[in-house]
């Protein structure tokens, strides 16, 4: 742990998690929508990895709340809204771990419900959020 408080190890790990998933989940999507809708159990494996990363993506919150002692949060709201509070994240950043959130609720609880086309579409356009937070991390770590 840092001077700071912060298990940092810990937290650099699951970046590592993280850039991992992302690696995968880029290297098996496909250029078109129709070729994603019917890639069957690769399909599976990327929701599970983007799945892996938005958990990771909370472990790291929930990490550095507990660690610089945030509050105890009665939710993953609490979390967020406690990061952003203490300056840790920006307004935009706590706006796309809320999406991440919505999603990965989608992808645990109603699995077969999702439109792999709006997912497609995410997946096309909403990784950098990923990668953004994952700067964000790095830069705080190095703060604190």
């Amino acid at each position: 742990m840092k001077k700071g408080g912060i298990r940092d190890a810990l937290v650099y790990s699951k970046i590592t998690e993280i850039d991992e998933s992302l690696k995968i989940v880029k290297d098996n999507l496909p250029d078109e929508v129709e070729e994603f809708v019917t890639l069957g159990i690769v399909k599976d494996g990327i929701y599970k990895r983007l799945e892996y990363a938005i958990e990771d993506v909370f472990d790291i919150c929930h990490v550095i709340n507990a660690d610089l002692s945030l509050g105890i949060p009665s939710s993953e709201e609490d979390v967020i809204e406690n990061l952003r509070n203490r300056g840790i994240i920006d307004s935009d950043i706590s706006d796309k771990l809320m999406a991440m959130r919505r999603f990965r609720n989608i992808v645990v609880h109603r699995y077969g419900k999702i439109d792999d086309r709006i997912a497609f579409s995410l997946l096309e356009n909403e990784l950098g959020d990923f990668e953004l937070f994952n700067e964000r991390i790095r830069a705080f770590l190095k703060e604190t």
